[in-house]
């Protein structure tokens, strides 16, 4: 008897630091990075008769996040006390907002190779954030750290609109995409400035009713949240399958077993005591104060991959892949008309920018070439001063020297060999040396001729015209002059 098919419902908590100086509710610092406990006062520590001040920039920029989701900003929303125990929270409450939230309703819609894609947003809310408890002698000890208690933060919860770990994996990327866009947020995974909950459950392929859903916390990476969700889709279809209950509970991700842990149960759907903030007024956000956020918003990311898909001609995972951040459409996009070739720009900004750029842990802020330079090498390329492999040795002499492409072709003699008696006399010396690969392209073999292009490229360091070269080497195979 086959069994059963399942099907996963995910649905996403994203937690994004907003990017102001100071925290929600008071003058410390946000910066990252400090010695423990050096961005404390009164208020952030949840000190007796410590008052909180809303931090008018947090407001802003939650409405510019919102708006970018597509979100609709209430006129009217409402500070809550929300009641748990943990260490790292002070007060024995977070300051946070949920029956009257900042934001409601919204969609993120974006396009890949399998389809359109549409997540929904049910709210996008303000809150602080709590401590960090650190960890230390083996596990027994624990010290706290309250640099992060009050820093602000956005919360935005989707619906269970995802069916897979990877789709999820991916929604984020793109949620991070348009915030780091926006300029309300910095991306920074690794620092903790924006990290996710997942909430997962299954229930029989075809049905419509939800199953238990189990909730995995503080998932600070992509591939992080892949495999949580992965291992726990797999650990709950076995426990159906064994006649079991899947119980509803939270849970963290191991990373160094590469499973999820149990943290804590929950009974009841919200495990949460809420209560309204007697300290805070409520936020009134007036219809002037959204036109003017809204029209000081930037391209987004998915209208701007369409734009660039449309104007340069590019597929759209060229055209994702380029319009990933601000600074990587503009390095394109200047590329693109200093060279006046787009469709060669944007492969070196995929390729060997790319390429660099990963090999250093650097950003395409940082990157050593400039796309005006960047585009003069393409022009040396497309004019035939210079083949296209010998380039990338001219485009690493560039890297980070100031160097410009003519002066390092001319000094290093990197210049293309377009001279044809002389590419004949390799082209006859690789024939005579590679006989199974001439008989194999004689046999009808189309594929030993790049074989033996290589060969002649190999040869001359690259610098041969690789179109020449293939046009001496058919002509020599097939015994014309």
């Amino acid at each position: 008897m086959t069994e059963p098919a399942f099907e996963p419902v995910i649905g996403l908590e994203i937690h994004a630091q907003l990017l102001t100086d100071t925290k929600i509710f008071c003058g410390c610092s946000t910066r990252f990075g400090a010695a423990p406990n050096a961005h404390v006062c009164p208020v952030c520590l949840g000190l007796p008769g410590a008052l909180p001040v809303l931090n008018r920039r947090a407001v802003e920029l939650g409405i510019r996040a919102a708006l970018a989701l597509g979100c609709t900003v209430q006129a009217r929303s409402v500070f809550a006390r929300k009641n748990y125990f943990y260490p790292d929270l002070p007060k024995g409450y977070q300051i946070s907002q949920y029956e009257h939230p900042l934001a409601t309703g919204g969609e993120v819609r974006y396009a890949q190779d399998d389809g359109d894609h549409a997540v929904r947003i049910i709210r996008a809310h303000l809150e602080e954030d709590a401590g960090k408890s650190l960890h230390a002698g083996g596990g027994d000890h624990t010290h706290l750290d309250f640099n992060r208690s009050g820093v602000p933060l956005i919360e935005i919860v989707t619906h269970p609109d995802l069916r897979s770990p990877s789709e999820a994996a991916v929604f984020f990327t793109r949620l991070r995409g348009i915030l780091t866009t926006v300029g309300v947020n910095d991306g920074n995974m690794e620092e903790g400035s924006l990290r996710c909950d997942a909430n997962v459950s299954i229930r029989p392929a075809g049905e419509t009713a939800l199953g238990v859903k189990v909730e995995v916390k503080n998932l600070n990476s992509f591939r992080y949240l892949q495999r949580a969700l992965e291992y726990e889709i797999d650990r709950q279809t076995e426990t159906v399958r064994a006649g079991r209950q899947v119980e509803q509970e939270t849970r963290l991700w191991d990373t160094a077993a590469s499973r999820t842990v149990s943290m804590r149960s929950k009974e009841d759907a919200h495990d949460y005591r809420y209560f309204p903030e007697p300290d805070l007024p409520p936020v009134e956000v007036s219809e002037a104060w959204v036109a003017e956020v809204r029209s000081a918003l930037p391209e987004l990311p998915e209208a701007r991959k369409q734009r660039l898909a449309r104007e340069y001609g590019l597929s759209d995972g060229e055209a994702a892949q380029l319009a990933d951040s601000d600074a990587s459409t503009r390095y394109f996009e200047a590329a693109a008309a200093a060279s006046g070739n787009a469709r060669v720009a944007a492969n070196w900004v995929m390729g060997e920018v790319a390429r660099r750029l990963n090999a250093d842990g650097d950003d395409i802020d940082s990157v050593g070439v400039s796309p005006d330079a960047l585009g003069r090498l393409i022009r040396l390329v497309d004019a035939g001063a210079v083949s296209g492999s010998a380039a990338k040795t001219v485009f690493e002499r560039m890297y980070g020297t100031g160097r410009e492409a003519g002066e390092i072709v001319e000094a290093e003699g990197l210049a293309q060999i377009g001279d044809e008696e002389r590419l004949l006399e390799v082209v006859t010396r690789v024939i005579a040396d590679n006989d199974d690969a001439v008989s194999r392209f004689r046999g009808g073999n189309q594929g030993s001729l790049g074989f033996l292009v290589g060969q002649v490229m190999r040869a001359t360091g690259g610098r041969a015209n690789p179109k020449l070269v293939n046009a001496l080497l058919r002509r020599s195979l097939s015994g014309g002059p």
